[in-house]
Order: structure tokens, then sequence, then C-alpha cells
């Protein structure tokens, strides 16, 4: 249904008039270079561009005071001096005679793009925005927040749209103290916020930012912080804490729509977050999310300080909202010990209310010393600080060469023996008629008695064709066909051709009667096999763990096997093959498709058996081109065989695969 992006050049008009070394990173220029880098990409034009309009003083209601709104009201006809002292009554704050016209923009701005989304107009957006509001609460203005944007938002989706479960995903490197305190006793909005905290030393000083500040009455367990206690976080940090802690809470509170704080002030480069996260780390945090909620996703601009950075940050956000895969993450992926304690605390603190939490493991582990008291605000953090990863504050080779990886012509193919008439497919999706060379086709075949047969020969010529146009960049991603009696020989071949063709790791997953090749060298080539009869790590590239028998089961083993070992793995190739008794059914084939569709800069091949239902073929090739998976509805809880397979395998293969770790001890 597309993507909306929604925008107002007024909103560039509020600026400092004084000099405050504190508030002067917050000016126009952010938004100008982030619509700039848009139009440069060619991502503006293919997004629905609304102009946003102002909320209205009802609106701005939900959520404040009459007497805040008022206040912000009468600055408009302020003198510099005024405004100056008014704004010296709050924390790192600056009023300007356009402060309400933009503040009123920024809200409505995230209003427009909620009704665009609720009302299926769109299928997400990104609300281009300034000033931010994730601080801003009932009736004060707080570091550099006025209106507090997104919880106005979450708000109107309540009353307007009547929602009951809305997820808030704060992704600035500060503490969104602002929501928190709206939505605290609100079982209905579930808000996750990581920050910079360094044990209560980093702004904004408050005890609340810790871990065990979980909510309050009815909203106990709805109130999710996570607080890194070093600088430095990475790639690695935060994909490991959507998988090990957001993503398992948001599934079982199966939202009906996803807001983000988008605040790129947590990207490398910027000066006030000091972390390590590449731009493209925010296209797969996207991407992870558009899993939710049918895929409905609001993101809402609020910090972020380093133009460059925060310009790539806000393109790769993008680009995945508008159904782009995402670009394969760079360096390693192991997340440091510091990250580990604070979700493993994290962890701890959500157990008791969450269903998904309370089968694991999840022992608090104390934190690393400070001298951190819950009295007083903290002695400021000084320079050169503690650091989880080396080089924190400066900018890297790879922000200054972006990931961009150049788009195949054709994003999704379909490559079945006899095409279907009753296969729906989106437009963009191509059948593909053609097939390899016959002769190279039977040069393959020869070893497999079972590739003999007519119909399996064509059925791998189409395969190796689609194949080749993968490896070779024309497609992006593929399913093929192939009769159920030649499953595991066509897989074969599929796997030797990707690794000797230019796929340097290849990924499978296999689930059904799919045994991984006795002679296939474990060089390049990751095997996991889901329903196999028991749990075993045969080595750490080849695992076998029987299919989950409940929803809550199966989540578990995507969230805490499948994906962290695909992490750790960064593979250039995935296949995905639901082979004999594969036993998966459509929607969760979907999930797991879209997931791994995160990988391998989205270069995923789904095989399926030729009897497969049309149904499967076209839901597979509607997530492998972009598109939401269905919900699975709520969770339900895994049974404990699942837990025990899951436990059992992790513990195996947590030394070698960093990606799985969830406990701070088993760092080397």
């Amino acid at each position: 249904m597309g993507t909306a992006l929604v925008y107002h050049e007024d909103m560039t008009a509020t600026r400092l008039l004084w000099d405050d070394p504190e508030c002067e990173i917050e000016r126009p220029e952010r938004l100008t270079a982030a619509l700039d880098r848009l139009r440069q990409r060619g991502l503006e034009q293919r997004c629905l561009r609304l102009s946003a309009r102002e909320a209205s003083e009802e609106e701005l209601g939900l959520v404040h005071s009459p007497e805040y709104v008022s206040l912000v009201r009468e600055t408009q006809v302020l003198g510099k001096e005024e405004l100056q002292a008014l704004s010296g009554q709050f924390d790192a704050i600056y009023f300007h005679p356009s402060t309400f016209h933009c503040a009123r923009l920024a809200a409505g701005a995230g209003l427009q793009l909620v009704d665009a989304v609720l009302t299926g107009a769109v299928q997400n957006g990104l609300a281009l925005v300034r000033p931010p509001g994730h601080h801003g609460q009932r009736a004060a203005a707080n570091g550099f927040c006025v209106f507090n944007n997104v919880a106005i938002a979450a708000a109107h989706a309540k009353q307007k749209h009547g929602l009951h479960r809305i997820l808030v995903v704060d992704w600035d490197v500060h503490h969104g103290q602002g929501i928190q305190y709206l939505f605290e006793d609100d079982p209905s909005v579930l808000y996750f916020s990581w920050h910079r905290y360094e044990h209560g030393r980093f702004w904004p000083f408050l005890r609340e930012s810790d871990a065990d500040a979980v909510g309050r009455g009815q909203g106990l367990g709805f109130t999710v912080n996570l607080p890194w206690n070093q600088v430095g976080m990475g790639n690695a940090d935060y994909v490991a804490a959507f998988l090990h802690l957001l993503l398992p809470l948001a599934f079982e509170f199966d939202p009906e729509l996803v807001l983000v704080s988008a605040g790129f002030d947590s990207a490398i480069g910027d000066p006030e977050g000091q972390m390590q996260a590449t731009p493209e780390c925010f296209a797969h945090l996207t991407q992870l999310l558009q899993v939710l909620a049918g895929g409905r996703v609001c993101a809402v601009l609020e910090g972020g300080y380093h133009l460059e950075s925060l310009a790539e940050s806000v393109c790769m956000t993008v680009q995945t909202l508008l159904g782009d895969p995402a670009p394969p993450l760079s360096g390693p992926m192991a997340p440091c010990q510091s990250a580990l304690e604070s979700i493993q605390s994290a962890r701890a603190a959500q157990a008791p209310h969450w269903k998904s939490l309370q089968q694991q493991d999840v022992t608090a582990v104390p934190m690393s010393p400070s001298s951190h008291s819950p009295e007083g605000r903290p002695p400021p953090l000084l320079p050169g600080g503690p650091v989880c990863k080396a080089a924190a504050s400066a900018p890297s080779s790879l922000l200054d060469q972006p990931c961009l990886c150049p788009a195949p012509s054709v994003r999704t193919a379909v490559a079945l023996t006899t095409p279907d008439i009753t296969l729906v497919l989106p437009p963009d999706v191509i059948q593909q008629e053609a097939s390899a060379l016959r002769e190279e086709t039977e040069a393959w075949a020869r070893p497999h008695e079972s590739l003999a047969r007519e119909e399996a020969l064509t059925a791998l010529g189409k395969l190796l064709y689609l194949l080749d146009g993968m490896l070779d960049g024309q497609v992006n991603s593929g399913i093929a066909a192939t009769p159920a009696s030649a499953a595991a020989a066509t897989l074969d071949v599929a796997v030797r051709r990707g690794l000797s063709h230019g796929a340097q790791r290849l990924l499978c997953v296999a689930l059904g009667q799919l045994d991984r090749p006795p002679d296939l060298a474990h060089d390049g080539s990751l095997w996991l096999n889901i329903r196999g009869k028991e749990a075993a790590a045969l080595s750490m590239f080849h695992v076998s763990t029987p299919l989950p028998v409940m929803t809550g089961g199966f989540l578990s083993c995507i969230l805490g096997l499948v994906l962290p070992l695909a992490y750790g793995f960064q593979p250039d190739l995935v296949l995905v093959a639901l082979g004999p008794g594969h036993g998966l059914q459509g929607p969760h084939a979907a999930l797991l498709a879209a997931m791994l569709r995160g990988l391998a800069g989205g270069r995923v091949l789904a095989l399926l058996e030729e009897n497969s239902t049309p149904q499967l073929a076209g839901i597979l090739a509607r997530v492998l081109n972009g598109e939401a998976p269905p919900s699975l509805g709520p969770s339900s809880v895994a049974s404990p065989e699942d837990v025990q397979a899951l436990m059992y395998l992790r513990g195996q293969l947590e030394p070698q695969w960093k990606m799985l770790q969830c406990h701070p001890h088993l760092v080397a």
C-alpha cells in the first residue's frame, strides 16, 4: 500500500536565538540534511508525500495540560529576552516565536501518519519533524522537546481508532522519560526504550531510567528500559537487544500498531550517543519491526545531531519501509560484555510479567561496579569514560562509505514447474519461464537418481536459472518448486551450485525430511534443520532441532536460535527449504521467510514441494517482496519439550556463536 513521508518546511523555522552550547545542536539543518539525502537517493519520490498539518489544541490536550499548551502558545509574542528567561525554567530547552507553530506541526505530522496507516491509505511511513517529542511531559518542555509527538499519536490511535495494543519503540540514545511518565500505568501501551545511562550519570540523570523501572499499577511490565552503561554499543548489541528482549515481549503483546521514536543519535558519529551502530543497522531494526502489527509501522524523528549519520540512517529506515532489503551488516557480530549485562538485567526485571521470559533462565546478574546512588543526581560522566568498543566517538569509514547495494532489476521471481493460474502474486513479482541449459542441468542432476525423471529435471533447470539470476544480482529473491521425491536432491544441488558460483557463506534452513548430505563440506555453509528427530549440535555448522508444536515455541526457536545463528554467520545467500512433512502452516512459513529476509541483503531462495498450495507460494512471494507477514495472533507459551530443546542447543552453541548469548558470564 506504500509508504508515507510527512514533512513541512515551516518546521525549519524555530532556531536558537542566543548562545547555549547545550542546545545549539538542535538546528534546522537536521531536517534539511535528511530530506536532501532522501531526494538524492530517489526515496522521497517513491513515497506518498504528505504535508504536515498543525495538531489542534484539543489533540495536544490528549497528553498535555491546558495550562502548559497556553504557556507555549504565548511564546509567539515574546521577545528574545523573555524567551530566554522562560527557556531557563526548563531543562535543555529553547523557545522561539515559531516554536508553537513548529511544535503543532510536529505533533500533527505524527497524527497524519497514524491516520494514513490505520485507514489503509499507506502501509507505513516516517514523519520528519522538529522539535522532537519523547522528553515532553504533561506540563513541561524538556530536552529540546515541546509536545510529545509520539505520545499524542498513541493516545490519538486509542481514542479515534479504538486500538487496544500499541507498541512504542524508542531507539533514541536518550531515555524518553516523557513517554514513560505518560503511559507507565497503561497496559494498552508497551513502551520500550534503550538509552545511554552510565549508571545514572548521563542525561537525564534519572533513577527511573534503569531496568527495574517496569511501570506501575495496571501498567506493570509495560515499561521496558534497557540502560546502556557504556558507550560504543554497535550493530551486534542492538540486534541482540531486539532478538533477546524486545521481540519476545512484542510478539506476546501482539500490537495493532508500532510507533517508533526514531532518534538517530544512537548511530555512529553522533556526539551525544558516542555509539558505533552503522546506518545499515537501522534498516535491520526497521525490518524486524515490520513483522509486527501487519507491518503497520509509524516512525517519527526524534534526535540525531551528526548530519551525515542522521541523513544516512533516515535513508536506511525509509528504504526498508518501502520494502527494499536491508543491506548486510558490517563488523563482527558479538555483543559486548556490558551490553549482555544490560540485556540480562532487563530480562530479569521483566520476567515476572511476561510468559515468554518466564520459561527461560533470566536470573539477574551483578552489574559492573558503579558509584550510582538512587538519591540525588550522580556526578556527570567525564570524557574518556567506559567504552564497549574502541573509537566510539569517531565516525568510521563505514559511515563515509555507506553500504548501499544497487537494487536488482527484479525484486522477486517465482519459478514453478507449470504456471498456476490460481496463484495470486503482487504485480511486480514475475513468474519465471526460462530454464538453465539442458546439458548443464543434466550434469548437476547426474549424481542423484531422484533427479532422473523429466519433471524433476525441468524443475531443477528452472531453479538453476533462478539461482544464477540471484547470484548475478539480477533477481533479489525467489521461489522454486520441486517434486517431493526430489526435494532432498534438489536442495543438495542448490547448496553446491550456490557455493561454487559466488556465495561465500550459505545458510540453509531446511524443514521436514531434508537431512544434510554427509559429504557436504562445512566450509562456507551453515545447515539448520527444523523438524529433526532430536535437538543436536552435530557441529557448529550443523544444527538440528524438532519443530516446535506451539506458536510460542516456534517464535522462541526463531528469535532464540535461528536468527542469532544467522546474524552471527552473516550469510550472503539464504536457502529456505520446505520439504516432505515440514508441518509448517502458511503464516508461520511467511514469518520465517520475512525474518530471514533481513540477512544476505534479502537474497533468499525458498524451495517448495511441487504439490504445495498456491496460497503458500503466494504468501511467501509477498513477504519476500517486502510485504508484512500475517499476524500469528496472541502468542501461546512454548511446551516444556520445546524449551528444553532450545536451552540445550543454546548451551551447546553459545561458546561458538556469540549472538546466542544473553548471559554476560559466558563471554570469554
